[in-house]
């Protein structure tokens, strides 16, 4: 009987233990919130202090860019096309979109807004056109901007969504992740702080994850099948507490149900990476679940802020503050 247990043991906790943390590079001043990974081998990363990395062979090795004239600027956010083709996102006033088109050799201004309160949090692209930017509010609007040209041109948007948030409410700008375009033309978001809600059909619906302070809510969501939705967050100012962290529904957000065995802590991003496989990060460290977000293992302590599955590949790459990028490999 003993042996038939730990038999049992080692196969409900193999595929977790089998997935560790490769560090590929570390120590530069950027913090990275932004990823963008093209193939198995194309990936960008994009942050503070003007940033941006690209690696063409699967983050062995790296180009570092810091773009002339933004310096002092944080790039919360990054879309790549190919090895030459990228948009990203400058926060804060003024909210700045540019793009290259040779490599990160030069960049182009296409967007730039110098009002008052603007907060620009994350981007999503459906396809190789059309995309949007979300911000945090501006005269008391969520804020949204639109592309119908891989980042060429963009104009600001009503999404048809009611997005007044509450007073304490927003948007964070923590890995790119708190919006999602979705076919046909569907616009998913999150918000968190005070409150925190997700939209559903033309409507904010609360989440019934921890909110209430400045440093609470959801900050991440995945989709799979259009039906399968997982949101995670936490409070960061507590970044070790599991209480209310992690929902999941399985009906496009009508009901939503609390994990068996939560994530370790406060968490940043969520991603799918198989069919009932997934990995979220955050800044005490990156889970791994194989039931659709019911459990959690915790397979590695390290901080990082995002972590994304290669769009046309298998490849998953993370990203965090230190320079620090990874790819999640098994043994």
């Amino acid at each position: 009987m003993r042996i038939l247990f730990f038999f049992l043991l080692v196969v409900i906790l193999s595929p977790a233990r089998a997935q560790k943390i490769e560090l590929l590079t570390s120590g530069t001043s950027g913090s990275f919130r932004g990823l963008s990974v093209v193939d198995d081998n194309i990936v960008w990363v994009s942050g503070s202090n003007g940033t941006v990395g690209r690696s063409l062979n699967g983050g062995k090795t790296w180009q570092w860019i810091v773009v002339p004239g933004y310096e002092k600027r944080d790039f919360r956010d990054i879309e790549a096309f190919d090895e030459n083709t990228a948009v990203i996102i400058a926060i804060a006033e003024p909210a700045s979109i540019l793009k290259t088109t040779d490599g990160g050799k030069t960049w182009k201004l296409v967007y730039n807004n110098d009002k008052k309160g603007m907060f620009l949090d994350a981007m999503s692209f459906l396809d190789d056109r059309i995309g949007m930017v979300i911000g945090d509010p501006v005269e008391g609007h969520l804020f949204f901007a639109v592309t119908p040209d891989k980042g060429d041109t963009w104009r600001e948007m009503n999404t048809g969504v009611d997005a007044v948030p509450d007073s304490g409410e927003a948007c964070f700008a923590s890995s790119g992740t708190n919006i999602r375009l979705l076919p046909p033309h569907r616009v998913l978001f999150i918000t968190g702080g005070k409150r925190s809600r997700i939209s559903h059909l033309d409507e904010l619906v609360d989440l019934p994850i921890i909110q209430g302070t400045g440093s609470t809510g959801a900050n991440s969501f995945a989709v799979q099948d259009d039906n399968d939705l997982i949101v995670v967050g936490g409070d960061f100012a507590r970044d070790t507490a599991r209480e209310k962290n992690c929902v999941i529904s399985h009906d496009q957000g009508r009901t939503w149900i609390a994990p068996a065995t939560p994530p370790h802590g406060y968490r940043s991003c969520v991603e799918y990476i198989g069919r009932d496989k997934l990995i979220t990060c955050g800044t005490s460290g990156v889970d791994i679940s194989t039931d659709g977000g019911m459990n959690w293992q915790l397979i590695d302590p390290g901080s990082y802020h995002v972590c994304l599955k290669a769009k046309k590949g298998k490849a998953v790459f993370l990203a965090g503050g230190g320079g620090r990028v990874a790819k999640l490999s098994t043994f």
